[in-house]
């Protein structure tokens, strides 16, 4: 039995997916508010709890053999990228889980004081290391499936919204890739007890994005690149009556203000590691968008 948390965002929803294509038993813990139908459809066993509280925690570990770690934090790092992700790996403990997987974020080990996210979840990655489980550590870059809404909107208007230096550079991963890199770490010798980056296949630019979406829609794109000081103006107004919403724009700033992308020798061990080609973002959005 896998549990997989996190099981209706953007890679948990694929996880599971892909676990019950190969006829595997996934625990789907999901909230009482997300949906989750599909995933009850395809013959996922749906618990319904709270990461914020141990004993949901507790209950959804029993029988379990495996642990996927795919949720985020709702703007609530300390509760569920730290507190949720120590609570589970305890519970992995106890209940001899034979292998947990921890999906990270690449950049983690960097320091970035201004990003509760990052600070999380290397805390978690280190506490991981030193559980005695078996364990993988993915740290993906930039996520496929977040730039379909953003696809979607310029196949209306044309139009692009670019904050900060266009130049920087990136490495999207299609979230299908990755969701099988998941799946595969339980069982591939390569991946036991490591800490891997995750990314596509390419090197891009942040600028290189509306032109791919360009290419894919026949559309001249209208790029509006505006300055990291209106990210900067929002946390300040919002840290007068919101304290933690500004702390998440501190993690929504560190990603917007620095690079995130693979080495091609990382991508290259990634695909010898779980011996399949990564798929570019162009394929991706073209699967997805149906063009």
């Amino acid at each position: 039995m896998f549990l997989v948390t996190g099981a209706t965002g953007g890679i948990g929803r694929r996880v599971v997916r892909l676990l019950r294509q190969q006829e595997k038993s996934a625990r789907a813990f999901v909230r009482l508010t997300s949906r989750y139908s599909e995933l009850e459809h395809r013959g996922a066993d749906i618990f319904i709890g709270d990461l914020r509280r141990e004993k949901d925690i507790e209950k959804a570990c029993w029988g379990v053999e495996y642990i996927i770690s795919a949720h985020g934090s709702d703007s609530d790092a300390l509760s569920l990228d730290y507190r949720a992700n120590i609570e589970l790996i305890d519970q992995a403990k106890a209940h001899g889980v034979k292998h947990f997987v921890f999906i990270s974020v690449l950049g983690a080990e960097r320091g970035y004081e201004d990003a509760p996210v990052f600070k999380a979840k290397r805390a978690v990655e280190q506490y991981l290391e030193a559980s005695g489980l078996n364990y993988t550590i993915l740290r993906p870059s930039g996520l496929a499936s977040n730039l379909l809404p953003l696809a979607e909107r310029f196949r209306e208007t044309g139009l692009y919204l670019l904050i900060g230096d266009p130049k920087n550079r990136t490495s999207v991963v299609s979230t299908d890739d990755l969701a099988r890199i998941v799946v595969d770490s339980v069982t591939v010798a390569g991946a036991r007890n490591q800490i891997l980056p995750v990314g596509g296949p390419e090197i891009l630019l942040r600028e290189d994005i509306p032109r791919i979406f360009s290419q894919i829609f026949h559309k001249e794109p209208v790029v509006i690149n505006s300055p990291l000081f209106i990210v900067d103006g929002l946390r300040n107004a919002f840290g007068l009556f919101n304290p933690q919403l500004q702390k998440a724009l501190g993690t929504y700033r560190t990603l917007l203000s620095n690079e995130f992308f693979c080495r091609k020798e990382e991508i290259a061990n990634l695909e010898r590691i779980f011996n399949f080609q990564l798929e570019n973002l162009e394929s991706f959005l073209r699967r997805y968008l149906a063009v």
